[in-house]
């Protein structure tokens, strides 16, 4: 199956494609899509490399695999298509952006706005069952998505990674952090939040000062 990813990241991660686990996974996210509703639709599950070219890259956020209900999933983590409520997730985070530096709270829960600035907003699982939450793991996604963490950490300098929750923080040991930056908190999921793990974590005001002190043009979250 051909893939259709910005440039960019084709370049980096041609090798990817070419090796066993990546062609025994487009067979099955092929007959997925075409045996069962899947989200996101196919030509956005790449949606996160496109809207954030390699050598743009900025900021890191990392997610576990993408919302599983109607019309939510647009290929990028914790964002949601235009006009659809936002998820409990996107609401804690949101509501710690309105805190944290004193803006309103959005209307939009789109998050393409953060990945035009360099925010790569990457799920581990890039694909997913309507209605069945991780129903595409395990299947080679997390050893795709794991290879692109590895060439930001590699190829690039001065990147921020925001790992939220358990899930997230086990990705750490892909980063080279003598390069890069990592902000760690709890998941902004209710049961997280709630419990005192994320709120008050100001991991947006502390991205921006980083940006500032590596002199590069801050993010409008």
């Amino acid at each position: 199956m051909k893939v259709y990813i910005h440039p960019s990241w084709q370049n980096q991660l041609k090798e990817e494609f070419e090796k066993p686990y990546f062609k025994g996974l487009t067979e099955f996210v092929k007959e997925e899509y075409e045996q069962h509703t899947c989200y996101p639709e196919g030509k956005a599950i790449f949606a996160a490399f496109d809207h954030c070219p390699f050598l743009e890259t900025k900021v890191v956020i990392i997610g576990q695999d993408p919302y599983h209900g109607p019309n939510q999933a647009n290929g990028l983590c914790f964002s949601v298509q235009e006009h659809i409520k936002h998820p409990p997730s996107l609401v804690n985070i949101f509501k710690e952006i309105e805190t944290d530096l004193g803006i309103p709270y959005p209307q939009s829960g789109n998050l393409e706005r953060w990945a035009s600035q360099g925010v790569l907003l990457l799920n581990a699982t890039l694909s997913v069952r309507a209605h069945e939450a991780g129903s595409h793991q395990k299947k080679g996604w997390e050893q795709f998505t794991d290879a692109a963490i590895q060439k930001l950490s590699s190829q690039a300098e001065g990147i921020i990674f925001l790992l939220w929750g358990g899930f997230a923080k086990k990705k750490s040991n892909l980063i080279d952090v003598s390069k890069h930056h990592v902000l760690t908190s709890g998941h902004p999921s209710p049961l997280s939040a709630n419990r005192g793990f994320w709120f008050g974590n100001k991991h947006f005001s502390k991205t921006n000062e980083l940006l500032t002190k590596m002199d590069k043009t801050l993010i409008s979250w």
